[in-house]
């Protein structure tokens, strides 16, 4: 839960100019994370988060520069610990994940931005992946695949 909480607010500060910790959580609590102040400030410090000037110039939150190593490994995370399974048909890849966890995963491989990716639609416990050729659906699920700790063999089931 913690996870998928982390990466809606990293896209709700992404999308938005997000200036209190108040406000950040009633936007995830209109999304469905019942979240207070206090686990909103916990949630900042953990996934250290800044305030910069806005196009306003009142200050708002966003990604620490230089961190993008840091954020790829939390996006990795995500993944992780959402995936279930997988399998291709064509140049779509269909994900399976843990009930309530295909839109944080989504948005996780979305923004590892894989060449072979094109986009993600999630729904409740399933991602619909488009990839650019009929070859680059069992590598995407091998990448996944070793991301989540799966051997090769899961893969190679998954991909057929």
């Amino acid at each position: 839960m913690k996870n998928a909480r982390h990466e809606q607010i990293l896209q709700l500060i992404q999308r938005e100019e997000i200036e209190t910790q108040e406000e950040l959580a009633e936007k995830l609590n209109k999304v469905g994370f019942a979240v207070t102040q206090a686990t909103v400030s916990r949630d900042i410090r953990q996934l250290e988060l800044r305030k910069v000037p806005g196009r306003n110039g009142r200050m708002h939150y966003t990604i620490a520069a230089g961190e993008s190593t840091d954020l790829s490994q939390k996006y990795k995370r995500v993944l992780a610990d959402a995936f279930v399974s997988a399998d291709c048909a064509g140049n779509i890849l269909v994900l399976r994940t843990v009930s309530g966890m295909a839109m944080a995963a989504a948005a996780a491989l979305d923004s590892l931005a894989w060449r072979e990716v094109i986009g993600c639609i999630a729904g409740d416990d399933t991602i619909m992946v488009v990839v650019r050729t009929p070859e680059d659906g069992p590598e995407v699920a091998r990448k996944i695949h070793q991301i989540s700790g799966r051997g090769r063999e899961d893969a190679e089931k998954s991909s057929h």
